[in-house]
């Protein structure tokens, strides 16, 4: 977030080229013929591509805890062995 106002700052230089507005209306006019031109497998691909974040958020959150196993000299650290001298 710290660095959106520059990002955007510059974006709006970038967007002000008359090269770069062409450019973009180009590719987005592309973009909509060949979604139009392979209309099935294009939804299905686009389909994909935005659930597949959704997916991975929800692997990550439900995904099981890792559980450590217990140090097998750990019992022996916390034994006190100034009382056997006794």
């Amino acid at each position: 977030m710290m660095y959106l106002g520059l990002i955007l700052f510059m974006l709006m230089f970038v967007l002000m080229a008359p090269q770069t507005r062409a450019f973009l209306v180009a590719a987005a006019a592309g973009a909509g013929a060949w979604i139009e031109g392979w209309a099935p497998f294009s939804y299905i691909l686009l389909m994909i591509l935005v659930v597949a974040p959704f997916v991975a958020i929800h692997l990550v959150r439900s995904w099981p805890v890792r559980v450590d196993e217990e140090n097998p000299m750990a019992k022996y650290r916390k034994e006190n062995p100034a009382a056997e001298d006794d």
